[in-house]
């Protein structure tokens, strides 16, 4: 027995139809500002991941139009453009809302509990993975390592960090979000929409008054390893976030210097296994006497 192509979902109907162009008003802006991107690398086509950053912060996604746009600007095929909007998951390439909420699910931060925080905003927002609420506010998606697992579990929104989260106060932020009350991240400037995020990951400068010294840098666990590297005495942190914040404890703050006994980790101090040292064998023969 056979399947129709229509069983089969595929479409055997008329060829898309090209993209339809930016208003001119729209092109003129954006062209202005495509040049300068354009002008910072010796070959145009270096310039194609600023690009799609410039269009989607003009359509909050990065749309048919937007593609097009590129590759008239770079002389470049409308397929190896979309080959690059497709690989990375900053483009978005369908409408979504002002603020990207993006919870960690992957492994140091899903057994912290971001599994957990994740399936409580679904259910609190009524939205699936990359689901948008109806006001059009929160956009809610499950989202790879972003190099924080100091800070588990993590949200992120608009790529700002916001660490040591828990379900609870994971409500608190999509609800602050949702009724236009001001969000401050953990590390960071304060949050601006994802349209204006994608213009300044474009490469353009974030003219918000102050927003640039609110950056700050590195949070402390973070600088943790360099600061033992250098020698440095560091309080002991208890890290608690369910009950408020990490807490002081008095405690002696020497910096100890491990004895190979005595180490942190196995690469602190390495000590020696069956598979290192000659005189205890490691594998079937050593059982069997060989």
């Amino acid at each position: 027995m056979t399947t129709s192509s229509s069983e089969r979902g595929v479409s055997l109907g008329m060829p898309q139809l090209p993209a339809p162009a930016f208003p001119d008003d729209v092109r003129a802006r954006l062209e202005t500002d495509a040049r300068e991107l354009i002008a910072r690398y010796p070959d145009s086509r270096s310039a194609l991941l600023p690009l799609l950053h410039l269009v989607q912060s003009e359509e909050g996604h990065v749309t048919r139009t937007g593609m097009q746009f590129c590759a008239d600007l770079l002389d470049l095929t409308t397929a190896e453009v979309t080959a690059v909007a497709t690989f990375y998951t900053m483009y978005r390439r369908k409408p979504s809302g002002d603020y990207q909420v993006g919870v960690c699910t992957n492994t140091l931060c899903a057994v912290m509990g971001g599994d957990a925080i994740f399936e409580t905003l679904q259910e609190h927002l009524g939205v699936g993975n990359g689901e948008t609420t109806d006001d059009g506010t929160v956009t809610l998606e499950h989202i790879e390592c972003n190099a924080a697992c100091d800070f588990a579990p993590v949200v992120m929104v608009n790529w700002e960090f916001f660490d040591n989260q828990t379900p609870g106060s994971a409500k608190r932020l999509v609800d602050d979000l949702r009724a236009g009350r001001p969000v401050q991240p953990t590390r960071g400037a304060r949050l601006c929409t994802f349209k204006e995020t994608a213009r300044i990951l474009a490469g353009f400068p974030d003219e918000r008054p102050g927003a640039v010294e609110e950056s700050g840098s590195a949070g402390p666990a973070s600088l943790m390893g360099l600061r033992l590297a250098r020698g440095e005495a560091a309080p002991a942190r208890v890290v608690h976030p369910r009950d408020g914040g990490p807490h002081d404890e008095p405690q002696d703050r020497t910096v100890h210097d491990p004895s190979s006994a005595e180490h942190l980790s196995s690469h602190d101090a390495p000590q020696e296994t069956s598979a290192s040292d000659p005189a205890h064998p490691a594998g079937p023969g050593a059982e069997e006497g060989e």
